[in-house]
């Protein structure tokens, strides 16, 4: 008869703690979808930031120019003078 008495008690108690927790699932799975919606939110911003380093990285550099140094002077080849060239072009 005790024994009867105590495994009813222990069903009680476990029906309680089951009830408590199914209680509770509610609040804890609103409360998880918050952070994930949370992280998918930071998630985004990062990946926006990313989006707009890489479109800033591919433009082209403002030139910079240094208006104390002079101009480069042309250079002039001495390979071959415009006579020979001349003689080239009436070959062909």
């Amino acid at each position: 008869m005790f024994w009867s008495f105590l495994i009813l008690v222990a069903v009680f108690a476990i029906a309680y703690f089951v009830w408590r927790i199914v209680d509770m699932l509610p609040d804890f799975i609103f409360r998880l979808s918050e952070i994930q919606r949370d992280l998918a939110e930071i998630r985004r911003q990062l990946a926006d930031a990313s989006i707009e380093a890489d479109t800033l990285d591919d433009e082209p550099a403002p030139a910079v120019t240094n208006s104390s140094a002079p101009a480069p002077t042309p250079t002039v080849s001495t390979d071959a003078s415009p006579a020979a060239s001349a003689e080239e072009d009436d070959k062909v």
